[in-house]
């Protein structure tokens, strides 16, 4: 019978809640084992950029060769300087009360200029010497001690030793005042159990007897953020106007209706300083706009030098340059938005291209601007596919507008479609697992490749050359070709021999749109 009782007998020994020296972290229900724990200086506090970045800001951005920190939420973009005093708001400036800091090795930040931005609270609770965090809008019930015997436990059983225990009036009084400093926020429920933490940072297991739970609670009322209005409710037709030569798409509203959006090519960086070529021109903008059409000009980077896009995205003082400019002419010219159009960029560099957008994207808000950006198909080569996260870019633009196109590219070692139903359709379910139906805008190829093959040198050889639409169906037209629509690509497909070579196309047209 002793045996049985003591077995069964709760635990009344009473253990430090935490069992590491120095300044704890607690954000939200869990305890942060950290390298680099809290600092205190002046009555500020400061949290590792490791421990920003990997529990509050995934996106945070230390460009350690220039030693700036950048910050960027939905409409501001915050820069700072490792010892400086002033930072940047959305190009504004703004003075700190203490500056980034390195502590033994680590990098710091005064998290309290930062809370308003990331919709945070921070407490300092000198009873067990730590580091309250709190997202704002994050709900959690609230449960009161029933009487001084309720305890908080180190885990979910009565032999797990007491790290909190509550206090009555008196010595046989049990009654436990209802106050915050007696109140457990309750993070999770098990079967017989809440996980809790206690007002002075207190993280443990009380048994659900032992507490009355009220109504649940948010943390920190905040205003409900509204996503800005999207262009649209319903579809939209954006085409992109290429303007690299004088010879132009003749657009207009009667002889092509239905255009919302025109993206002229007008915008690109041409070298490695940042450098940008311009090619717009304000008739262009009032011709536009008189045909009823929003603007949207798209902004390149150099195709063709992936090591100078690369330095670019890097630096952080060449990034905000470019920002500048780029918005500069949206002023300028009066600019509806912005297409982004970056291709060839190293897989390594797919998050400071992330970042650049996000760096972006507030400001171009602020200017009242639509931000949109290109994206090819997922699952392609590391320079040309895998380079987009296209979920963190969802997230940070308008519209994404996805290249569903080219399967078969120029050099492609065999003929086919451009864009064949199938292989856009299997795309386009790939890309909406990342990224939200109302965002996404389906890229449709207006051109074709006519492919030949033939023999050379007793070797049999495939060449290709980009058509658009008209020139495609006056080839079939000139050579008599044999046309038969293609269930598979959704498509017409032509034939046609000529002088010993043998000619294919995949036309688009009005049914296969």
């Amino acid at each position: 019978l002793l045996v049985y009782m003591a077995h069964f007998a709760p635990n009344n020994t009473i253990v430090p809640p935490f069992d590491v020296p120095g300044v704890r972290l607690v954000i939200g229900g869990n305890f942060i084992d950290t390298f680099n724990p809290p600092v205190l200086r002046d009555g500020q506090v400061l949290l590792s950029f490791d421990d920003i970045k990997a529990h509050i800001d995934p996106y945070i951005w230390f460009d350690e060769a220039l030693q700036k920190i950048t910050v960027t939420t939905k409409d501001r973009v915050i820069r700072m300087k490792t010892g400086s005093l002033e930072a940047l708001v959305n190009e504004k400036p703004m003075e700190l009360k203490f500056p980034a800091v390195e502590e033994e090795g680590a990098l710091y930040l005064p998290i309290d200029f930062l809370r308003d931005f990331y919709k945070i609270t921070v407490r300092y609770e000198p009873v067990n010497d730590v580091v309250i965090v709190d997202f704002k809008n994050q709900r959690a019930a609230t449960a009161y001690p029933n009487d001084a015997r309720t305890v908080v436990r180190k885990g979910m059983s009565i032999r797990e030793p007491i790290v909190k225990k509550f206090e009555g009036f008196g010595e046989k009084k049990l009654t436990v005042p209802a106050t915050i400093e007696n109140s457990l926020l309750v993070f999770e429920e098990f079967e017989e159990w809440y996980k809790v933490r206690a007002y002075d940072g207190t993280l443990g297991y009380v048994k659900k007897e032992e507490v009355t739970l009220s109504d649940m609670e948010i943390i920190v009322e905040e205003p409900k953020e509204e996503e800005p209005p999207l262009l649209s409710q319903g579809k939209i037709n954006l085409v992109w106007d290429m303007t690299y030569s004088k010879h132009n798409i003749e657009l207009n509203r009667d002889t092509t209706p239905g255009i919302d959006v025109i993206s002229p090519t007008w915008f690109e960086i041409v070298d490695r300083e940042g450098t940008i070529k311009n090619r717009a021109t304000p008739s262009y903008m009032e011709y536009a706009h008189a045909n009823g059409w929003q603007v949207w000009a798209l902004f390149s980077n150099n195709f063709n030098d992936i090591e100078g896009t690369s330095l670019i995205l890097n630096n952080s003082d060449k990034r905000q340059e470019i920002i500048r400019n780029i918005l500069a002419y949206a002023a300028l010219y009066k600019l509806d938005g912005i297409n982004l159009d970056f291709e060839n960029i190293y897989k390594k560099d797919r998050d400071a291209y992330t970042q650049f957008v996000r760096e972006f994207y507030p400001l171009a808000k602020e200017q009242g601007l639509y931000v949109s950006v290109d994206v090819t198909v997922p699952d392609g080569s590391d320079n040309w596919s895998k380079c987009y996260d296209r979920k963190a870019l969802a997230e940070s633009v308008d519209y994404v507008c996805l290249m569903t196109y080219d399967q078969h590219w120029a050099s492609s070692p065999k003929a086919g479609s451009t864009a064949e139903l199938t292989w856009v359709e299997e795309n386009l379910n790939k890309t909406l697992r990342e990224v939200p139906a109302e965002k996404l805008l389906l890229g449709i190829p207006l051109y074709t490749r006519l492919w030949t093959t033939f023999t050379e040198d007793g070797q049999v050889k495939l060449q290709s050359k980009a058509l658009n639409i008209t020139s495609a169906w006056k080839e079939i037209e000139d050579n008599e070709a044999v046309v038969a629509w293609n269930e598979v690509s959704g498509q017409y497909q032509a034939n046609f021999e000529k002088d010993g070579k043998s000619y294919q196309l995949w036309v688009e047209d009005a049914d296969s749109v």
